[in-house]
């Protein structure tokens, strides 16, 4: 539709060509508070909502494969499209020094995936006494698109370590 000086246009017309338009802009697309939109294909967006979680507790384990803590978690929960960016905090420390103690993340959903060592927060243990906090973040790509539960889990190599001030967000894509 083309605008005149001094044209009228009819109601058929106005919701053709304006109100269907400013329904796919992204203030129309929005359902909730905090969202933020994707492309999630030509000319179209989609509307993705982050996932947050953070367990201050601190708790130990000696497992040597990827588990749950006595507090399961951090997980969060989200629809996500074929990619997400996961990003993971943790407050680290090990009872032994020169030993290794690593945060990894495990999904399932719509596309499963296992904690491991590819996908790790390391610390290192150099010093028994010492605790740190590490982060990291890591973009997955080729999710089926629906939702998607995240979990962090944790292992040692040998004897126990601690976890604390444990904080995971994903940001669907």
């Amino acid at each position: 539709m083309t605008a005149l000086d001094g044209a009228t246009f009819s109601d058929v017309q106005f919701n053709r060509y304006i109100r269907e338009n400013l329904n796919e802009c992204a203030p129309a697309k929005a359902s909730a508070a905090g969202q933020y939109f994707v492309t999630d294909d030509v000319n179209s967006l989609a509307a993705r909502a982050p996932g947050t979680a953070f367990i201050s507790t601190s708790q130990t384990t000696t497992s040597t494969s990827y588990a749950d803590l006595a507090t399961v978690g951090p997980q969060v929960t989200v629809y996500c499209g074929q990619n997400a960016l996961v990003f993971i905090n943790c407050e680290v420390s090990h009872g032994t020094a020169n030993t290794l103690a690593s945060v990894s993340f495990a999904y399932s959903g719509a596309t499963a995936g296992d904690a491991s060592d590819a996908i790790r927060i390391m610390h290192d243990g150099m010093s028994a006494a010492n605790s740190w906090r590490h982060s990291m973040s890591w973009r997955l790509a080729d999710l089926n698109p629906g939702s998607h539960t995240f979990t962090l889990k944790y292992r040692v190599v040998s004897g126990t370590g601690t976890f604390a001030r444990r904080e995971l967000i994903v940001l669907p894509l």
